[in-house]
């Protein structure tokens, strides 16, 4: 077995990175589909985030407002009330589900993607918490990849995606250079990673390096699976 953490800032290429890991036979789970299920009406981080932001971040259909909400914690200064509520829920979905996988197949390399794993220390650290574990990432992860590439790249690709999605190309670099704000510097998470896949040439060039990368993790778990027994 081997848990791997992805990350990498927005627009970096990570989703892509995770999609070639997946169909190299890596088991991938995405946090951020686990942390919108918490969010969902019904569960316990839907109700802490409803009484601590308010109800104007619940829309009409009964669920959570994510624009507002993301609103509130890039711009209003909020953002860590919201990862106080969200991380340690979201933590530990992720564990549950490693632990499903490792069940089923005892040898898997469990790919959790999230772009938050150094910033999630980090958060935990700024609230005083020494021992959690959220504050220290080796205590969640066997190995960690981080994939960089230049922020004026990143922001290219963010508002393109952006644009996609009816953003103006001013409001979507804004809201790039906001959130980009809050993620640690690719060069530090560089340092303190195991691996670090470069994003900024062509997806061929991005490939060849994931395949070297499976080819390592892979060889990783074998040899944690040999030595269980």
């Amino acid at each position: 077995m081997l848990r791997v953490g992805l990350t990498g800032g927005l627009g970096s290429g990570k989703s892509t990175v995770a999609e070639y890991l997946h169909e190299l036979g890596a088991k991938v789970v995405e946090a951020d589909a686990l942390g919108r299920a918490l969010m969902e009406p019904g569960q316990q981080v839907y109700a802490e985030i409803v009484r601590v932001f308010g109800r104007e971040v619940v829309g009409m259909d009964g669920r959570l407002n994510r624009a507002l909400l993301a609103e509130l914690a890039f711009r209003g200064s909020r953002l860590q009330e919201l990862n106080a509520i969200v991380h340690p829920a979201a933590i530990a979905a992720q564990e549950r589900w490693m632990e499903d996988v490792f069940r089923a197949e005892p040898a898997a390399v469990a790919v959790v993607e999230s772009a938050l794993i150094f910033e999630v220390e980090r958060d935990a650290r700024l609230r005083g918490e020494t021992e959690s574990v959220l504050a220290d990432w080796r205590r969640r992860f066997d190995r960690v990849v981080v994939v960089t590439a230049p922020d004026r790249v990143k922001i290219a690709r963010y508002a393109a995606r952006s644009g996609a999605n009816g953003l103006g190309p001013e409001a979507a670099e804004a809201d790039a250079r906001a959130r980009l704000a809050h993620q640690i510097p690719d060069a530090q998470k560089a340092a303190r990673a195991d691996y670090v896949i470069e994003n900024s040439d062509a997806l061929a060039a991005l490939h060849a390096q994931v395949v070297d990368l499976w080819q390592r993790l892979r060889a990783e778990s074998n040899k944690t699976a040999r030595s269980e027994f």
